[in-house]
Protein backbone atom coordinates (compact mmCIF):
# COMPACT_ATOMS: atom_id res chain seq x y z
CA UNK A 1 0.00 0.00 0.00
CA UNK A 2 1.63 3.09 -1.17
CA UNK A 3 1.01 6.26 1.61
CA UNK A 4 0.78 9.46 0.07
CA UNK A 5 2.62 12.39 0.58
CA UNK A 6 0.35 14.49 1.34
CA UNK A 7 -1.09 11.55 4.67
CA UNK A 8 2.36 11.80 5.61
CA UNK A 9 2.32 15.39 6.20
CA UNK A 10 -0.87 15.00 8.35
CA UNK A 11 0.06 12.28 10.46
CA UNK A 12 3.47 14.58 11.14
CA UNK A 13 1.16 17.30 12.09
CA UNK A 14 -1.05 15.11 14.42
CA UNK A 15 1.65 13.84 16.42
CA UNK A 16 3.69 17.18 16.53
CA UNK A 17 0.10 18.39 18.13
CA UNK A 18 -0.05 15.65 20.26
CA UNK A 19 3.62 15.90 21.68
CA UNK A 20 2.72 19.29 22.34
CA UNK A 21 -0.25 18.79 24.36
CA UNK A 22 1.68 16.09 26.64
CA UNK A 23 4.26 18.65 27.32
CA UNK A 24 1.70 21.20 28.62
CA UNK A 25 -0.14 18.42 30.51
CA UNK A 26 3.39 17.80 31.93
CA UNK A 27 4.65 21.25 32.62
CA UNK A 28 7.21 21.78 35.71
CA UNK A 29 5.04 22.74 38.68
CA UNK A 30 7.41 23.03 41.17
CA UNK A 31 6.38 22.21 44.38
CA UNK A 32 2.82 23.00 43.21
CA UNK A 33 2.64 26.24 45.70
CA UNK A 34 0.17 29.13 44.71
CA UNK A 35 -1.64 31.93 46.29
CA UNK A 36 -4.37 34.53 45.34
CA UNK A 37 -3.04 37.37 46.07
CA UNK A 38 -3.57 40.27 42.70
CA UNK A 39 -1.05 42.54 41.95
CA UNK A 40 -3.41 44.77 41.85
CA UNK A 41 -2.76 45.37 45.93
CA UNK A 42 0.45 46.99 44.56
CA UNK A 43 -0.14 49.16 41.94
CA UNK A 44 -0.53 52.39 43.65
CA UNK A 45 2.32 51.92 46.03
CA UNK A 46 5.72 52.80 45.29
CA UNK A 47 8.80 50.91 46.34
CA UNK A 48 9.56 52.78 49.09
CA UNK A 49 6.16 52.32 50.37
CA UNK A 50 6.77 48.85 50.31
CA UNK A 51 10.29 48.89 51.65
CA UNK A 52 9.20 51.15 54.14
CA UNK A 53 7.19 48.80 56.06
CA UNK A 54 10.35 46.27 57.21
CA UNK A 55 13.68 46.93 58.83
CA UNK A 56 17.13 47.15 57.72
CA UNK A 57 18.23 43.96 57.28
CA UNK A 58 21.64 42.62 59.03
CA UNK A 59 22.67 40.37 55.78
CA UNK A 60 25.69 41.75 54.61
CA UNK A 61 26.32 43.07 50.84
CA UNK A 62 28.97 40.75 49.21
CA UNK A 63 28.48 42.24 45.42
CA UNK A 64 26.59 44.50 43.34
CA UNK A 65 24.86 44.53 40.25
CA UNK A 66 21.48 45.73 38.23
CA UNK A 67 18.67 43.29 37.89
CA UNK A 68 18.46 43.38 34.33
CA UNK A 69 15.79 40.60 34.26
CA UNK A 70 13.13 38.97 36.55
CA UNK A 71 12.11 35.65 35.73
CA UNK A 72 9.77 34.90 37.91
CA UNK A 73 9.48 35.93 41.91
CA UNK A 74 12.42 34.23 43.05
CA UNK A 75 15.06 34.60 39.88
CA UNK A 76 16.94 36.87 38.51
CA UNK A 77 19.39 38.27 36.16
CA UNK A 78 22.08 40.75 36.23
CA UNK A 79 24.13 42.98 34.42
CA UNK A 80 27.33 41.13 35.07
CA UNK A 81 25.52 37.64 33.69
CA UNK A 82 24.90 36.13 36.99
CA UNK A 83 21.59 34.36 37.47
CA UNK A 84 20.27 34.51 41.21
CA UNK A 85 18.01 32.52 42.75
CA UNK A 86 16.33 33.62 45.77
CA UNK A 87 18.11 31.79 49.20
CA UNK A 88 15.43 30.33 51.08
CA UNK A 89 12.13 30.81 49.55
CA UNK A 90 10.09 29.56 46.42
CA UNK A 91 7.29 31.46 44.75
CA UNK A 92 4.95 30.10 41.89
CA UNK A 93 6.09 28.69 38.89
CA UNK A 94 5.11 29.92 35.46
CA UNK A 95 1.49 29.03 34.15
CA UNK A 96 0.68 28.58 38.14
CA UNK A 97 -1.67 30.56 40.09
CA UNK A 98 0.01 33.71 41.81
CA UNK A 99 2.83 33.37 39.19
CA UNK A 100 2.45 37.00 37.71
CA UNK A 101 1.86 38.36 41.00
CA UNK A 102 5.13 37.53 42.53
CA UNK A 103 7.03 38.04 39.60
CA UNK A 104 5.43 41.76 38.89
CA UNK A 105 5.72 42.31 42.74
CA UNK A 106 9.91 41.40 42.21
CA UNK A 107 10.42 43.40 39.03
CA UNK A 108 8.68 46.64 40.82
CA UNK A 109 11.11 46.42 43.45
CA UNK A 110 14.50 45.53 41.65
CA UNK A 111 14.41 45.59 38.00
CA UNK A 112 16.83 47.82 36.54
CA UNK A 113 18.00 49.15 39.86
CA UNK A 114 21.01 48.20 41.80
CA UNK A 115 20.79 45.36 44.18
CA UNK A 116 22.71 43.72 46.65
CA UNK A 117 23.77 39.91 47.15
CA UNK A 118 24.75 38.39 50.26
CA UNK A 119 25.90 34.96 48.77
CA UNK A 120 25.00 32.03 51.05
CA UNK A 121 28.38 30.60 52.33
CA UNK A 122 27.30 27.10 52.95
CA UNK A 123 26.00 26.71 49.38
CA UNK A 124 26.63 29.21 46.66
CA UNK A 125 24.97 27.46 44.10
CA UNK A 126 22.59 25.48 42.88
CA UNK A 127 22.71 22.41 41.03
CA UNK A 128 21.39 24.53 38.00
CA UNK A 129 24.24 26.86 38.99
CA UNK A 130 22.26 29.72 39.79
CA UNK A 131 23.90 31.75 42.72
CA UNK A 132 21.94 31.55 45.94
CA UNK A 133 21.71 34.28 47.60
CA UNK A 134 19.45 37.15 49.92
CA UNK A 135 18.63 39.84 47.28
CA UNK A 136 19.24 42.90 49.75
CA UNK A 137 17.48 46.63 48.40
CA UNK A 138 18.11 49.70 49.39
CA UNK A 139 19.07 48.13 52.60
CA UNK A 140 15.64 45.69 52.90
CA UNK A 141 16.02 42.13 52.77
CA UNK A 142 13.84 40.88 49.62
CA UNK A 143 13.61 37.43 50.14
CA UNK A 144 12.04 38.35 53.97
CA UNK A 145 9.56 40.81 52.59
CA UNK A 146 8.30 38.47 49.49
CA UNK A 147 7.25 35.92 52.27
CA UNK A 148 5.43 38.35 54.42
CA UNK A 149 3.53 39.41 51.56
CA UNK A 150 2.45 35.69 51.00
CA UNK A 151 4.11 35.46 47.76
CA UNK A 152 6.20 32.90 48.29
CA UNK A 153 6.62 29.76 50.61
CA UNK A 154 9.67 29.29 52.52
CA UNK A 155 11.84 26.73 51.14
CA UNK A 156 14.35 25.66 53.77
CA UNK A 157 17.57 23.02 52.08
CA UNK A 158 20.36 23.23 54.53
CA UNK A 159 23.18 23.54 54.00
CA UNK A 160 22.31 26.85 54.23
CA UNK A 161 24.15 29.78 56.08
CA UNK A 162 20.26 31.24 55.87
CA UNK A 163 17.70 30.23 58.11
CA UNK A 164 14.14 31.63 56.47
CA UNK A 165 12.22 31.01 59.45
CA UNK A 166 13.86 33.67 61.55
CA UNK A 167 12.53 35.89 58.47
CA UNK A 168 8.51 35.43 58.97
CA UNK A 169 6.28 37.81 61.14
CA UNK A 170 4.89 35.28 63.52
CA UNK A 171 1.38 37.14 62.95
CA UNK A 172 1.32 36.05 59.87
CA UNK A 173 0.40 32.67 58.51
CA UNK A 174 3.68 31.56 55.88
CA UNK A 175 3.34 28.70 53.40
CA UNK A 176 5.78 25.90 54.31
CA UNK A 177 7.31 23.54 50.94
CA UNK A 178 6.59 20.41 51.37
CA UNK A 179 10.36 20.00 50.71
CA UNK A 180 11.35 21.87 53.85
CA UNK A 181 14.03 20.76 56.07
CA UNK A 182 13.84 22.01 59.37
CA UNK A 183 16.04 21.87 62.24
CA UNK A 184 14.02 20.71 65.49
CA UNK A 185 13.95 18.50 68.61
CA UNK A 186 14.80 14.61 68.86
CA UNK A 187 10.85 14.40 70.10
CA UNK A 188 9.97 16.06 67.21
CA UNK A 189 10.75 13.54 64.95
CA UNK A 190 7.41 12.43 62.72
CA UNK A 191 6.05 9.23 64.18
CA UNK A 192 5.42 7.48 60.37
CA UNK A 193 7.68 5.02 59.93
CA UNK A 194 8.43 6.39 56.74
CA UNK A 195 10.19 9.36 58.26
CA UNK A 196 14.32 9.53 57.97
CA UNK A 197 16.77 11.46 59.73
CA UNK A 198 19.72 12.73 57.74
CA UNK A 199 22.54 14.65 59.17
CA UNK A 200 23.80 17.60 56.98
CA UNK A 201 27.45 17.14 58.64
CA UNK A 202 28.45 13.65 57.33
CA UNK A 203 25.81 13.69 54.33
CA UNK A 204 24.27 10.59 55.80
CA UNK A 205 20.23 9.53 56.19
CA UNK A 206 18.96 7.02 58.55
CA UNK A 207 15.76 5.53 59.61
CA UNK A 208 14.19 7.31 62.05
CA UNK A 209 14.90 4.04 64.54
CA UNK A 210 18.42 3.95 64.07
CA UNK A 211 20.56 4.88 67.00
CA UNK A 212 23.20 6.81 64.66
CA UNK A 213 20.75 9.12 63.13
CA UNK A 214 19.47 9.77 66.93
CA UNK A 215 22.59 10.35 67.76
CA UNK A 216 22.77 13.43 64.82
CA UNK A 217 23.33 16.74 66.62
CA UNK A 218 20.34 18.95 66.56
CA UNK A 219 21.94 21.60 64.33
CA UNK A 220 22.72 18.64 61.71
CA UNK A 221 19.06 17.12 62.12
CA UNK A 222 17.67 17.17 58.15
CA UNK A 223 14.49 15.63 58.14
CA UNK A 224 13.28 13.71 55.21
CA UNK A 225 9.48 12.33 54.08
CA UNK A 226 10.92 9.67 51.86
CA UNK A 227 14.24 7.49 51.09
CA UNK A 228 13.76 8.85 47.38
CA UNK A 229 14.04 12.72 48.40
CA UNK A 230 16.87 12.28 50.98
CA UNK A 231 18.37 10.75 48.17
CA UNK A 232 17.69 13.18 45.15
CA UNK A 233 18.94 15.74 47.76
CA UNK A 234 22.63 13.88 47.44
CA UNK A 235 22.23 11.98 50.85
CA UNK A 236 23.60 7.91 51.18
CA UNK A 237 22.31 6.17 52.89
CA UNK A 238 23.68 4.51 56.15
CA UNK A 239 25.11 1.11 56.26
CA UNK A 240 24.05 0.14 59.85
CA UNK A 241 20.24 0.88 59.44
CA UNK A 242 20.04 0.08 55.42
CA UNK A 243 17.19 2.52 55.29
Amino acid sequence: MTIAKKDVFSLLIILIIALGAISVASAYTGTGFTHDIPFSKYRDMSSSDILNKYPDTDCKVEETAICTEVVDGDTIYLDNGEKVRFVGVNTPERGVEGYIASKNFVQKLCLNKKIGLDIDDAKKHDRYGRTLAVVIVDGKNLNEIILNEGLAEIMYLPPSEFYPYKWVDDSKHVATSEYTYTNTHSDNVPSDTGSYIGNSNSGKFHKSTCKWGQKTAEHNRVYFKSRDLAISQGYVPCKACNP
